[in-house]
């Protein structure tokens, strides 16, 4: 991925990858595909823009409360907070 969101990788092994993404307003995680089912964590009450082949739309994510995508979602994540934000995701290989 190729955008601003800061990415820190705390595991990859043959079974998962679990990657932090931390976000300052306006950052994203640049346009990316899914090759895993994954879960996502939010470290923090937040609101994320998500720009899709069909337009955008925004997701209200709540601290603790994950959420799981099957393999094949294509999209870019973008801040929506006025300060920083972040969550964990986990793909499942």
């Amino acid at each position: 991925m190729t955008g601003s969101a800061k990415a820190t990788v705390f595991i990859d092994n043959e079974r998962v990858i679990v990657t932090e993404y931390r976000f300052q307003p306006g950052d994203n995680t640049g346009w990316h595909r899914h090759g895993h089912d994954y879960v996502v964590v939010p470290l923090m009450d937040g609101k994320v823009k998500l720009m899709t082949k069909d337009g955008e739309s925004f997701a209200e994510m709540k601290k603790g409360a994950p959420y799981f995508r099957k393999e094949g979602v294509e999209h870019d994540v973008i801040s929506a907070n006025e300060g920083e934000y972040a969550f964990i995701e986990i793909e499942l290989k």
